[in-house]
């Protein structure tokens, strides 16, 4: 029985800039990764495709990362989450708690930090 491709969604209006860091999560976590220029798009989407893992950008149009982050939780309670985020790392826990986020990432993530959310994601997964 073929196994399915998991998806991932990046909500960013910068799916340009951010392309080494999703070329390099589609490398490494073998996911398809589907690209919402907003937050009501990302809640679509996530709907319609049940995710392994939203990335959120923090420059979303229509609701602060955060904020997408818990309505996300409405439409799935199991999808991983990271957030593209400018805020120290204790600001980030304070702010995120109850979220279950499983991690900040860089205002500019790259291909590195691509490597280390799907390290995160397979720890979560346990695949």
């Amino acid at each position: 029985m073929p196994t399915t491709q998991p998806i991932h969604i990046l909500a960013s209006p910068r799916p340009v800039e951010l392309a080494p860091f999703t070329d390099e999560l589609v490398r490494l976590g073998g996911a398809r990764v589907i690209h919402a220029s907003s937050a009501a798009r990302a809640l679509e989407l996530a709907a319609a495709h049940a995710p392994e893992l939203v990335v959120i950008d923090n420059n979303l149009p229509g609701m602060t990362a955060l904020e997408l982050a818990g309505a996300l939780l409405h439409v799935n309670a199991m999808v991983n989450t990271a957030l593209v985020s400018t805020l120290s790392a204790e600001d980030f826990h304070e702010a995120s708690e109850g979220l279950g986020i499983l991690m900040p990432l860089a205002p500019t993530p790259g291909p590195e930090d691509a490597a280390a959310l799907v390290r995160a994601l397979r720890a979560v997964t346990g695949d």
